[in-house]
């Protein structure tokens, strides 16, 4: 099952990485990446050659537990992760020298608030029980959600359980809704017992999945992390043009089916280089400096950073722009 380890919201530490520690050689980009479409969409960039054409010398290391790759990275034991842009605010924060460099996608759909056919509306959840995981992306599109219709966390009762324990929560009735991801939104609008009432496409720019890298890897491997850019356009294409290819490449890197890995797909919005250049242009509503204040406010009230970060300090676009020619 794909796992959703993306709840690096509460863990924003910078604890000891999981690598050894050695230095990585100087032509080879190490470049952690995790459980998610949007980066598992790596290894289609590595199986179909991209990365050879592009003359990116990458080697990608695999993170069971996402946010053992956050602490990799924040400790310089990787070039590059894999990481939202929320579990970047935690780095940044701490003045860390990070830079996102490329937007691999957006959750599109992959995060829903479930709720019972009776509930039409967010008035109707008022006081009703909510399940979902505390501090995780779950949290922040309930607390969007609710923001968003004049509503507030103290208006619900939030139960904390894990995703798969919050579904199964709502579809035994123990609860009247719950936030959750895929696959677990699919198999409550199968059920038939929950449809959605929020989703994360409701909430475009919000939620991306970023390739975040260190200055020193910036200044020292700039051509291989401009080759990698380049070669996640020719991914994304690929994404595009051959899904079924595609699914069945990504589901073997987690385990799964390829029909069962395709309900991921139409929920995940792959960025392309006009959406890449959108997102890391400051004055778009929607880019990654415009949506960071929404993201840290988030993270300061549940105190899961300290301090406000520098979102402006945080994105480096030149790689991008020169990965297009610019």
């Amino acid at each position: 099952m794909l796992q959703r380890l993306r709840t690096g919201l509460a863990v924003l530490g910078l604890g000891t990485a999981l690598l050894a520690t050695s230095a990585p050689a100087l032509a080879e980009v190490k470049v952690g990446v995790s459980d998610w479409p949007g980066w598992v969409a790596w290894y289609v960039a590595e199986q179909k050659g991209f990365f050879k054409k592009h003359k990116a010398d990458v080697k990608l290391v695999w993170f069971a537990n996402y946010t053992d790759s956050i602490s990799a990275l924040s400790s310089g034991q990787l070039d590059a992760n894999s990481q939202t842009w929320s579990d970047t605010m935690g780095p940044l924060a701490k003045g860390l020298p990070l830079k996102a460099i490329l937007v691999n996608d957006n959750s599109a759909g992959n995060d829903a608030l479930m709720v019972s056919g009776k509930i039409k509306g967010f008035a109707e959840l008022k006081g009703k029980s909510i399940a979902l995981e505390e501090f995780s992306i779950s949290h922040f599109v309930l607390a969007t959600a609710l923001a968003r219709n004049g509503m507030s966390q103290k208006d619900v009762k939030v139960v904390n359980l894990s995703a798969g324990d919050a579904a199964a929560a709502f579809l035994s009735g123990r609860v009247d809704a719950a936030v959750v991801w895929n696959p677990w939104v699919a198999q409550i609008e199968k059920s038939g017992k929950g449809k959605a009432l929020f989703t994360s496409k409701d909430m475009p720019g919000l939620i991306p999945d970023l390739l975040v890298a260190q200055d020193k890897a910036i200044k020292a491997k700039r051509k291989d992390l401009v080759g990698m850019i380049r070669a996640w356009f020719d991914t994304e294409k690929f994404i595009r043009d051959n899904p079924d290819e595609a699914a069945k490449i990504m589901a073997k890197v987690v385990g799964m089916k390829p029909d069962e890995y395709k309900v991921f797909l139409p929920g995940t919005r792959f960025f392309d280089a006009a959406a890449n250049q959108a997102a890391l242009t400051p004055a778009d509503p929607k880019s990654l400096q415009a949506v960071a204040p929404t993201i840290s406010s988030f993270l300061l009230d549940k105190k899961l950073i300290d301090g406000k970060p520098d979102a402006a300090k945080g994105i480096d676009a030149s790689l991008l722009a020169e990965a297009l020619g610019k």
